[in-house]
């Protein structure tokens, strides 16, 4: 094995860490895989000479990438808020590649990519490194061009604002799958009171079904409303359990063949936000788990 192909193991290695970064970054599967791949062409060109720890180094480039991406995405947008909805990481039984797994270990739900798609660049990135990956902030410092104070103030400012827009999470797949499962098994039923039991009385719906804004309903009544009418309308459906973002989810399916991937928020026991990806054009770029066995 020759001094290139060691080195190509070595960043193998890290990969499903930098990709795990880059997607809480970025929200994006596709731009998250561009953001590692650029990192292993700087690899390549420069070598390992001369780097301590390969993994931070790593880390570091895919940062700064991302930062550029995300300037760049902030620089193109008139409507910087709900343009799409984040990429979910779809799994069926647990069954998953490395990569697969790093994604959806300690998984950051889609509510929460939903907030910090509101973020500044700087903001995103800082709290990210600190509050989901751990990495102090004299390292993060240099990558937004801030001295570790002004770095920590990011993250602050960042993190307050998270945590007045998404509230954490139940804990535990079986109490969230109850939840899920009372939720669908009203809409089939057309209870209205028992699915209101379930939702939470300010819940969000955020819907993308293509180009165009995302369609946000708000308040449990209305929502309600519309998921039995979506039940009526859409009979012929058949709707699979899965794990999106590392929490209960479920994925819709026509024929054996995936149409929508809907997350759930839970919070005190009820739904209190329902993210829902129809986008046939987004859904075929996905690497979705195979629903129809």
């Amino acid at each position: 094995m020759n001094d290139g192909d060691l080195l190509a193991d070595r960043f193998e290695e890290h990969r499903p860490r930098l990709k795990s970064v880059a997607y809480r970054m970025l929200g994006s599967l596709a731009e998250a895989e561009d953001a590692v791949q650029e990192a292993w062409l700087r690899l390549a060109r420069t070598g390992e000479d001369g780097i301590d720890n390969l993994g931070g180094w790593l880390t570091t480039v895919v940062s700064r990438v991302c930062l550029d991406m995300l300037r760049s995405r902030a620089s193109r947008r008139e409507e910087p808020l709900e343009e799409r909805l984040p990429d979910p990481v779809v799994l069926r039984d647990g069954a998953a590649g490395p990569e697969q797994r790093a994604l959806a270990a300690d998984a950051v739900g889609l509510a929460l990519l939903v907030v910090l798609e509101s973020l500044s660049p700087a903001e995103r990135l800082a709290f990210v490194l600190h509050d989901l990956f751990g990495l102090p902030f004299d390292e993060i410092a240099p990558i937004v061009d801030r001295s570790p104070a002004a770095a920590r103030q990011l993250a602050s400012r960042a993190r307050r604002r998270v945590r007045g827009a998404a509230p954490e999470p139940d804990a535990g797949l079986v109490a969230q799958r109850r939840v899920v499962d009372a939720f669908l098994a009203a809409a089939e039923s057309g209870d209205l009171e028992a699915l209101l039991t379930v939702l939470d009385p300010d819940m969000v719906l955020r819907s993308d079904a293509g180009p165009g804004p995302v369609r946000t309903l708000r308040g449990a009544r209305r929502i309600a409303g519309q998921a039995m009418a979506f039940h009526r309308l859409t009979a012929m459906h058949e709707a699979r359990p899965a794990l999106v973002n590392g929490a209960a989810g479920l994925v819709d399916l026509v024929d054996g063949r995936p149409r929508a991937v809907l997350g759930f928020t839970i919070v005190g026991g009820r739904i209190a936000a329902l993210d829902i990806l129809s986008d046939p054009e987004r859904l075929a770029r996905l690497d979705l788990p195979d629903f129809a066995g």
